[in-house]
């Protein structure tokens, strides 16, 4: 097998020629290496490059004889992480004093424990907080489908590099479509699953954020949700176990299903090739068997707005406590990008105690009403992942100064994705539509609490109906033209 075609294989593929000697975890993980030192300065997809642990993991009789066993992987520089690594989260501070993390998270060990080998860590905004991969520490994450493009985040990094064929597979997390919209952009299949599903290194009552991968193919997705589900002691959240193993569900034609669909919504701003997207894959559904209609949850869109204008705020200053904590030393100016700085410190008084209380019961109320739509049955509900392709890098550096207006536009780009972090739903990102020039569209599926089997199921088959792999192999020969 040639080293163009080990490439273009997806974890599971490889990690079946490790398992029949056709190929050593070592030989896998200096291909990838090969890949990031090669075509990474075109993407700045991998800041943080771990080469020498990836050998030592590699040749070592201690790598776990998991499903993955040998698959090259990238671990996400937000969220979980082993003790010793390099944990900077997109901060110019972290990154000047080589910050350290200071434990191994569940997470990680699982991934550990299904084989992968870590190469490195992806790039990601300052700590997560805006869909757009762009850092004064790192500079911008560029698409390898047009590297004037953004690849959305703050899974950006992740994303680039799987679409790229860094690494078949790597690490990712979702607090409001972090997952889901660089899969879009990027054209890979990103799933969020359920919040309890998966544990995360998030630590928090109200949970938004999940932490998960994303891949080129549904079938690591299910392989590698069997390696690493399940409830840990003390979890908050639990879900059901699933009634078989995940790995299964491509596999499972799944009996005809009730589609709602939502490609328009009056009021918001929605591409023609979004909607295209969309409505090309409820064609896609029918023909499949299944029942599709206009339709969705009628209070999707009512989310209750802050009554008090610091509600937004609690959870930067709760991060600057946290970071100023990491530096031993109180948070300054220049530690942070310009725009957090200024936003972490408007002048709004602190909030009651009892607002804050208000205002997570009334989102509660709300998420019912949302979910009430899947158990009056409906099984799945169809929608863009982004309300646009993939936006220009220009375009987010030059409102870089203006935060109100980049945040705007962050929430027009999370208005499909965030909904189903509050409500903990399972959403998978699918690229399933290209635009005239190429660019890839995601199709978000959405499912209810506890259901990725059906989120498996439908995806694989509409992988088999329209397949995306063939886009991987046109990028190649594009990246190496690039050089």
């Amino acid at each position: 097998m040639t080293a163009t075609m080990l490439d273009q294989l997806d974890g599971t593929a490889q990690a079946e020629l490790v398992r029949r000697g056709d190929v050593s975890p070592l030989e896998l993980a200096e291909r990838a290496m090969s890949r990031i030192e090669r075509f990474d300065p075109l993407v700045n997809a991998v800041p943080i490059r771990l080469f020498e642990e990836a050998r030592l993991a590699a040749a070592s009789a201690d790598l776990a004889h998991g499903p993955f066993r040998g698959v090259p992987f990238l671990l996400k520089d937000v969220g979980t992480a082993f003790a010793g690594q390099p944990c900077y989260m997109g901060n110019r501070a972290l990154h000047a004093v080589d910050y350290r993390s200071p434990r191994d998270h569940t997470l990680a060990l699982r991934f550990r424990s299904a084989g992968l080998v870590v190469v490195g860590k992806s790039a990601v905004p300052e700590f997560g907080v805006i869909p757009y991969t762009q850092s004064s520490a790192f500079g911008s994450t560029r698409n390898p489908f047009d590297r004037a493009l953004s690849v959305g985040g703050s899974s950006g990094g992740s994303c680039a590099a799987v679409a790229a064929g860094m690494v078949p597979v790597a690490h990712a997390s979702d607090g409001g479509g972090s997952i889901r919209i660089p899969a879009a952009w990027c054209g890979v299949v990103g799933l969020k699953p359920s919040r309890g599903r998966v544990p995360s290194s998030a630590i928090s009552i109200t949970r938004s954020d999940v932490e998960f991968v994303v891949a080129r193919s549904v079938r690591d997705v299910a392989g590698l949700l069997d390696a690493v589900h399940g409830n840990e002691p003390g979890d908050l959240y639990l879900v059901p176990e699933p009634a078989r193993p995940f790995a299964a569900e491509p596999a499972v034609r799944p009996v005809r299903l009730r589609i709602g669909v939502l490609s328009t919504v009056e009021g918001m701003r929605m591409h023609r090739e979004c909607v295209a997207a969309t409505e090309s894959t409820a064609r896609l559904l029918e023909t499949l068997g299944h029942g599709v209609e206009i339709a969705w949850p009628s209070a999707l869109f009512e989310l209750p707005a802050p009554a008090n204008p610091g509600l937004p705020l609690v959870g930067l200053r709760y991060l600057f406590r946290d970071l100023a904590r990491m530096l031993g030393r109180p948070v300054q100016r220049d530690d942070v990008e310009p725009g957090l700085w200024s936003v972490a410190n408007l002048p709004v008084p602190p909030v009651p105690a009892e607002e804050y209380i208000e205002h997570g019961e009334r989102v509660q109320e709300w998420v019912a009403r949302v979910v009430n739509w899947w158990a009056r049955g409906f099984d799945l509900l169809v929608t863009p992942t982004v309300c646009e392709p993939a936006v220009t890098i220009q375009r987010i550096t030059a409102l870089a100064a203006d935060p109100p207006a980049l945040g705007a536009l962050a929430m027009e780009h999370c208005a499909l994705t965030l909904p189903f972090n509050l409500t903990g739903q399972p959403a998978i990102s699918l690229p399933l539509h290209w635009t005239p020039e190429g660019h890839p569209v995601g199709v978000q599926l959405v499912a209810a609490m506890g259901r990725e089997d059906l989120l498996l199921q439908v995806s694989s088959q509409l992988e088999a109906a329209c397949p995306w792999r063939d886009r991987y192999q046109q990028l190649d020969p594009v990246l190496v033209a690039a050089q």
